[in-house]
């Protein structure tokens, strides 16, 4: 049999409506496929007539009963809410039991008319603060907005006090100390010297930041006793006839740097300024104390004694005036006494005067304003020695 197979008259096709279950297909319009049973036929359309409409609209509409009012009440928004009082206080409460948000008002609780309302309680009277003139002067609170704390210098003269305040008898003996090492080291040799000095260069470099409010600033101080060193190598390298040209020339180096370094600081101008002023200074101070290296030994062992005997005797519990004056005469007195030990003679009492005098100035530069104990323990030791290496170095070269 060939392909073109007929199945009850008709071409089988078995792909003929997709599904390849092998069901007939029409294969014109005039072809009616018939079925047991119930029939889907979309050309069959039932004629209704008009008695039919107006019998379906005279009917009654058809009612659900309670189902349409309970739908109805499920569409109906829910009501406004209203916290209940409860044992919270000033706190609402939800219906579950919970405590409202802090924002909730409170209501009011209803009261009887035999049960009155309790009286709240008195509040207690604020206390009254006490005259100006008992309490004292009064300092507000530092703050961010204008209001910037004072110093303890500025309280200190508004309390009527002196922003003054002396190193005392311990930083004093420390000096003391360094000065006697001082003069030992220069009847050793230069590289004798060599040590003490170092220990005086870094407390100068520490002191002098932290006494002008500085810290931690520890670039300005590496930098400043990398000066003291930097001098310190160049006079020994040209030796001790070429100390001056070594010393200024060092200086004026680090003063170039200090400078430019400054300059490349992200500060505002006032303490970029600022930070410069004390750099320099430091760095100035910290290779002018090289000049004890470049002096003569004899006048570096009465310059050290010297100053040593001046601020002992500064250091004593004595009036202003007196105490004053009996540094001076306790230089002068340790210069003749170490003039005579080293073949001076009576020209160590001028070069100890001249000794005491730049100790006594660099004492009361590191007592001013209000400084601070570490402020006594590094400057109120070093500046006193560093403030007298040029008499030493100058009047040592004059009277030698």
């Amino acid at each position: 049999m060939s392909n073109d197979q007929y199945y009850g008259g008709q071409p089988y096709d078995p792909y003929a409506n997709g599904n390849g279950n092998g069901q007939q297909s029409q294969q014109g319009a005039d072809v009616t496929q018939t079925w047991e049973g119930q029939t889907w036929d979309t050309q069959y359309q039932p004629a209704v007539t008009y008695e039919q409409v107006q019998a379906a609209r005279a009917q009654p509409p058809v009612s659900y009963g309670g189902q349409e009012a309970a739908y109805q009440q499920e569409q109906q928004p829910y009501p406004p809410y209203a916290p209940e009082p409860d044992s919270y206080g000033s706190h609402g409460s939800y219906g579950n039991g919970a405590p409202a948000p802090y924002y909730a008002e409170p209501q009011p609780q209803p009261h009887s008319a035999e049960a009155p309302a309790p009286e709240p309680a008195p509040v207690p009277a604020a206390p009254v603060p006490a005259p100006a003139a008992e309490a004292g002067p009064a300092y507000s609170s530092p703050t961010t907005s204008g209001n910037t704390r004072i110093t303890d210098a500025q309280r200190a003269r508004a309390e009527g006090r002196s922003p003054i305040i002396d190193p005392g008898m311990r930083p004093a003996a420390l000096t003391a100390v360094l000065g006697l090492l001082l003069a030992g080291g220069a009847a050793l040799g230069s590289y004798g010297l060599l040590v003490p000095l170092v220990l005086l260069q870094g407390l100068t470099a520490a002191g002098w930041f932290r006494l002008n409010g500085m810290w931690p600033a520890r670039q300005g101080i590496a930098l400043a006793f990398a000066g003291g060193l930097a001098a310190d190598a160049a006079l020994l390298a040209t030796g001790q006839e070429h100390a001056a040209a070594a010393i200024l020339g060092t200086l004026g180096v680090w003063v170039l740097l200090c400078l430019v370094l400054q300059l490349r600081s992200h500060a505002d101008p006032d303490e970029r300024m600022y930070g410069l002023m004390a750099t320099v200074a430091s760095a100035a101070l910290t290779v002018i104390a090289t000049g004890l290296l470049g002096a003569d030994p004899d006048a570096v062992v009465v310059g050290g004694i010297a100053v040593a005997a001046a601020v002992l005797a500064r250091a004593l519990p004595l009036p202003g005036p007196v105490s004053l004056v009996g540094a001076l005469l306790a230089s002068a007195g340790a210069g003749i006494a170490a003039g005579g030990l080293t073949g001076l003679g009576a020209s160590g009492a001028l070069l100890g005067l001249g000794a005491g005098v730049c100790a006594l100035v660099g004492l009361r530069a590191a007592a001013y304003d209000y400084p601070s104990r570490f402020v006594h323990m590094t400057a109120g030791v070093a500046l006193p020695l560093t403030a007298a290496a040029p008499a030493v170095y100058l009047l040592g070269r004059a009277l030698v």
